[in-house]
């Protein structure tokens, strides 16, 4: 009885991991000889691990991830894509995050890039890191949506608080006046407080023309390169390994 009562004292409190552990305790005879300190470490241990696992799984979730399945032990460094393993640690352990620096993915299609900026966010949210994927041109068509309904500033609130951004497919499509200004609201809220990962097709030494607004572009390019990684993946198209699903007969 006092067992029952202690679990839903446990649950109640919000504390499911101790809970759970407690009640392997009870069923497991091997562990009666431990001593009351070591069987609450036991119980601890398995609450920290529990809420650990618990928002690393909401950060996954909330970071709606392209790749979701992408990690970094999965990379392919063969094939000439030009990546460099001692890198890819550095830019794993997420110090380029945590010291607020960006990290600027190029190259053709098909090359990789929106898979490598998954893994690297899915690492960040494995490390407690926020961290947010959005193709550009949908971000701007929600910020333009966001301008509509009032929104605007609460979503540039919610960006800023974003530990690393991702925006896929830079440089698709052009901007308009409206989309250059968003871009600067939106960058100008992280630079050194914030990272950011951009995926690209467009070189970077073509975005000056891309944006097409001298002043604005200067503006914009200060605080994407200003302390910024630079990745130029080449080779040839992954796409092409990937074997194509048999058509399903009719």
């Amino acid at each position: 009885m006092l067992m029952e009562q202690t679990l839903d004292n446990m649950k109640a409190l919000r504390l499911p991991g101790m809970a759970q552990a407690l009640e392997e305790q009870y069923g497991n005879p091997a562990l009666s000889d431990l001593g009351f300190d070591e069987r609450l470490a036991m119980m601890v241990d398995r609450e920290h691990i529990w809420r650990e696992n618990r928002r690393m799984s909401r950060l996954l979730q909330m970071a709606r991830l392209k790749s979701s399945q992408a990690c970094l032990e999965d990379i392919r460094y063969g094939q000439g894509r030009n990546l460099d393993k001692s890198l890819m640690a550095q830019l794993g352990s997420c110090q380029w995050v945590h010291h607020h620096q960006n990290l600027i993915l190029t190259g053709a299609t098909g090359c990789g890039k929106t898979w490598l900026a998954c893994a690297l966010g899915n690492a960040a949210c494995r490390q407690g890191l926020s961290v947010l994927y959005v193709r550009t041109p949908r971000l701007f068509e929600e910020l333009r949506i966001a301008h509509g309904d009032g929104s605007f500033g609460k979503r540039l609130a919610a960006l800023a608080k974003t530990d690393l951004l991702i925006l896929d497919d830079w440089g698709l499509a052009p901007l308009s006046q409206s989309d250059r200004n968003d871009l600067l609201e939106v960058l100008d809220d992280r630079v050194g407080t914030r990272s950011t990962l951009i995926t690209s097709q467009l070189p970077a030494e073509h975005w000056h023309a891309y944006l097409n607004d001298p002043t604005l572009a200067d503006a914009i390019l200060d605080r994407i390169m200003h302390a910024s990684h630079k990745i130029t993946l080449s080779g040839e198209s992954l796409r092409k390994t990937i074997p194509e699903k048999p058509r399903e007969t009719q």
